[in-house]
Parts: C-alpha cells; structure tokens; sequence
C-alpha cells in the first residue's frame, strides 16, 4: 500500500447492522448460505491489497455459546445444530477468496481469562486441528475499568499463540469517567497512561502478537462519548484538539523497550 501503511478489512461478518432487505427479507437457510458466500467472495476479491480480515466478528456470547443471529440460528445458514461451523464456513469462504490474507475471529470481552475466551481458545484451536484457515484472534480491549489487570492478558495471548495464532490487539482504547464538563481527572489520564502501557507490553512480550491498534486515534472522533450520553470520554492516545496524552506517551516508551529487548 501507499506510504507503507496496511489496510485491515473489518468486518466480514456480524449480527449487527443488517440492510433492512436482508433483515426483513425472511430468507430460508439455503438462500442465507448463498447470500453470505456470495457477500464473502466479491467483497475481498474487489478490496485488493488488504493484509488482514476480521472474517467473523463477535459471534459468541458471554457464556461462550454462539449468538443468536440471521446466520446462526435466525434462522442461519444451516448449520446451527453444529455449534460453531458456521464460523468456520465463513473462514473457508473467505480463503478461497482471498488465499493471501491474513483470516482473523474478532471479539470483545475475551481478552483476559474467562468463560468468552476459553470458548474462543476451544474454537480455535478445533480450527487449527482440523485444518481450518484461520491465522489470528482480534481482541478488541474495550477496557473501562482502571484497575484493569494485565495479566490474564498477557496470559491468554501466550496460549492462542502457541496454537500457532496470530494475536492482534484491534480495537484499543481506555475509556475515562468525565465530570458536567466533559473533564477527566488528571490521576485518572496517569492511571490511563499505566493501562495502555501495560497492553503494549503484554503484547510485546510475545512474538505472535504481531499488531496494536487504537479504535481511532483522537478523543474528537470517539464513539465513548455518543455511546456513553457523555458519561465517559477521554478514551484515545490523543486528545480532542489532537494533543497527545500520557497514554501516547506511554505506549512510545513500551514500544522502545520492547524493540531493544528483541535486539
């Protein structure tokens, strides 16, 4: 690509934001198999050059079990009494189309150790074993708590990468409380800095975790602040009027450390 940068392809497949023909259309399993190969297939062959695809996005409950979705179980693509071979559907789908890019899961609340990422640890590794292409796990780090430990991270990305997996941090970022103002309190932007500084080298420690990126990059653009009715903010490496943080400030340092200890 232009400048050296790499384009991530996200996401293939999801059970949100669904066209209203496609979510209304009562299509039968059989149609819904056909639509979503035929959404796969000319989507990545007509993207060109994308070094990566979350193939699959957030598929699994808290409990692990799959969600209730149009292509699982709503009525799905007829598969939904194999548990999760829908997924892998999509994932062989998705090589045939594109043999040379990078086939990645993508969830949220799975990053540490617990009920989500064991079943995403399970999945995967089922995959490996039976040959399924699949080559990474996206854990997207939506964190919002600062007391936020880093070490089942680090813990559960050794795992998945010693099934062989890629791990990629994809969707990064530490969302802050805010006062009337829209405010954050300065101990809480230092236990932010702490945070993601913790990430990086949870990342860094490991080989196989190949890629960190920020959902966005400026405070200006950041969904927290919509999503939360302006109850939480503050949440990107650079602040609203492009300022860098002590969190952007925090990951340069990780991310010197790391390289000088990989030399």
């Amino acid at each position: 690509m232009a400048h050296g940068m790499k384009v991530r392809g996200h996401c293939l497949v999801w059970d949100h934001d669904h066209p209203s023909w496609l979510a209304d259309g009562h299509f039968t399993p059989d149609q819904l198999y056909h639509l979503l190969q035929e959404h796969i297939t000319p989507v990545m062959k007509h993207a060109g050059q994308i070094f990566a695809w979350d193939v699959v996005n957030q598929a699994l409950e808290a409990t692990g079990n799959p969600k209730d979705s149009i292509w699982y179980n709503k009525p799905g693509i007829g598969l939904s009494d194999k548990d999760t071979a829908y997924i892998e559907q999509t994932f062989r789908w998705a090589h045939d189309a594109d043999p040379g890019a990078f086939l990645f899961y993508n969830d949220a609340e799975g990053e540490g150790l617990n009920r989500k990422s064991d079943a995403i640890y399970a999945m995967v590794k089922d995959f490996k074993t039976r040959g399924v292409p699949i080559d990474g796990v996206g854990l997207q780090m939506h964190i919002s708590r600062l007391d936020s430990d880093s070490q089942p991270i680090t813990k559960n990305i050794e795992r998945l990468t010693k099934l062989g997996l890629q791990v990629h941090i994809t969707e990064l970022e530490v969302s802050l409380p805010v006062d009337s103002k829209g405010e954050a309190r300065k101990e809480d932007l230092s236990q932010q800095a702490e945070i993601y500084a913790a990430v990086v080298r949870s990342c860094m420690k490991n080989p196989g975790c190949t890629a960190i990126q920020t959902w966005g990059f400026t405070d200006k653009y950041s969904w927290i602040g919509s999503h939360t009715h302006g109850v939480r903010g503050f949440a990107l490496p650079f602040d609203r009027s492009y300022r860098p943080k002590p969190a952007y400030e925090s990951m340069l340092k990780e991310l010197a450390a790391g390289r000088q200890t990989a030399h």
